[in-house]
Order: C-alpha cells, then sequence, then structure tokens
C-alpha cells in the first residue's frame, strides 16, 4: 500500500471503529445475568460481537475509502485495467474466517456441555404448558404454583410437558430456553445465583394469547425458599384436611 493511502485509510478505520464501538459498549443489549448459564452465553456472545465489530470496521472502512479515492470521472466509461488480485491477501482472509469459526464452534461445544452438566445436588420441577398458561409442580413437597419458585446457588431441574401446541419456555435473565413438545418431556437445567423475580415468557408462538403467556420465576435465598415451600405445604395440607380443593401455592 503506497504511503499516501495509509493516513487517510487510518483515519477513516478509528472514525468508523469508534461509531462502532460506542454502538457496541455503549448500549446495554442484554438484560441481566441471573444463572451460573448467562455468563457463559454472554462470554462467548461478546466474542462473536466483538469479532464481527473488527471484520466491519476493516470491511466498511476500505469500502468508504475505496469510493472516495479511486473513483472515476463522471465522463468516464472506460474499462479498469486488468488485475490478477492478491495471491497471499487471498489466502489471509481465507484462512482467519476458518480459524474463527473452529474456535466459536469449539467453544459453542464447551459451553453447552457445561451448561447442560447435571450437578450432584438439585431440585426438580414439573412444568405444565397450555394456551396460555404456566403451572409448576414442586414433587418433593406436594406444591402446585403458577409462578417458579428456585433457591438461590443450587441447579434446577425442569421436566416440561404440553398439553395441546409447541411453547418455548425462555427466561432472558438465565439465557437458557427449551420447546415444550405435546407427547414428549423436555428438559432444562439451570443454576440461579441472584437473587430476584425474573419474567418467564413463551418463544413459541401458540396461538392468538401467545404474547400473554407469562409467569415469573422468583429466585429467592435458600432460607426464603425453605420457608415458603414450608408455608405453601402447610397450605395443602390444611385444605386437604378440610376437604376444600387444595390451592396454587402464592408467593
Amino acid at each position: 500500500m503506497k504511503n499516501r493511502h495509509i493516513l487517510p485509510l487510518a483515519t477513516i478505520i478509528i472514525v468508523v471503529g469508534g461509531l462502532t464501538a460506542a454502538v457496541i459498549f455503549a448500549v446495554p443489549w442484554f438484560p441481566t445475568q441471573a444463572s451460573v448459564e448467562a455468563g457463559r452465553v454472554d462470554q462467548l456472545t461478546w466474542f462473536l460481537v466483538i469479532v464481527s465489530g473488527v471484520i466491519f470496521t476493516l470491511v466498511t472502512s476500505f469500502v468508504v475509502y475505496s469510493a472516495l479515492a479511486f473513483r472515476t470521472a463522471d465522463d468516464d466509461e472506460s474499462d479498469g485495467p486488468p488485475t490478477h488480485g492478491n495471491t497471499k491477501l487471498e489466502i489471509v482472509w481465507t484462512v482467519i474466517p476458518i480459524i474463527l469459526l473452529a474456535v466459536v464452534a469449539v467453544w459453542s461445544v464447551v459451553v453447552v456441555n457445561r451448561n447442560e452438566a447435571t450437578a450432584k445436588t438439585q431440585d426438580v420441577v414439573h412444568v405444565k404448558a397450555w394456551q396460555y398458561a404456566w403451572e409448576f409442580d414442586y414433587p418433593t413437597i406436594g406444591v402446585s404454583s403458577g409462578d417458579l419458585h428456585v433457591p438461590q446457588g443450587t441447579q434446577v431441574r425442569l421436566n416440561m410437558n404440553s398439553f395441546d401446541v409447541v411453547h418455548g419456555f425462555y427466561v432472558p435473565q438465565f439465557r437458557v430456553q427449551m420447546d415444550v413438545v405435546p407427547g414428549i418431556t423436555t428438559h432444562l437445567t439451570f443454576t440461579p445465583n441472584k437473587v430476584g423475580t425474573w419474567p418467564v415468557v413463551c418463544n413459541e408462538l401458540c396461538g392468538e394469547g401467545h404474547s400473554q403467556m407469562r409467569a415469573r420465576v422468583i429466585v429467592q435465598t435458600p432460607a426464603d425458599y425453605a420457608a415458603w415451600a414450608a408455608q405453601a405445604a402447610a397450605q395443602v395440607k390444611t385444605a386437604a384436611a378440610a376437604g376444600t380443593p387444595i390451592p396454587m401455592a402464592t408467593h
């Protein structure tokens, strides 16, 4: 590259790179991280975003500079000089994407395997889905709830069934999702690590009420979760002894 091209091209790269970095880092693209899995997913996602930003900056800068520096006169309709290209450059821009794809593929497999690894201690919850509601059953305490209560720091395993159409269980703050399919039981594991209340949404179009198919996942400290479980179990026992309908556990 001739010296006269270096300074203006570098200037364009700095400008485009600055604008790209501002869009990438100044905008809060991701919701709160509230699970162990979310950190792993976000690391991989940020790698992809940053690499994409670098590639976008370089390609855009060269395109912009070429359009400005090598444009012909409006009345010039002659053919440009024949060029063979640059073999070394072609090899470089072929090898680099191959390496990046290999890194992303291996990293993705590692993230999936770690996110789906089974912990020694799990809380199991059965999830029922239908148009347009969620129900969460806790087999160890014999309680059902319209909200998903889970203890902080303990891996949760969801065994999920649909009674009509395909639904999608998704908690954005956990970065985990799984289809809930009629006729089979699907599974999802996550380890919440931040106390709070987060939305559970259906992310599979399941009918006209799809947008209203919402619930909450309530992450509690182990002590608060134990207190909720004890209170909910007591309500169920009281209702059973009185012969009244068993209530859904409340928050």
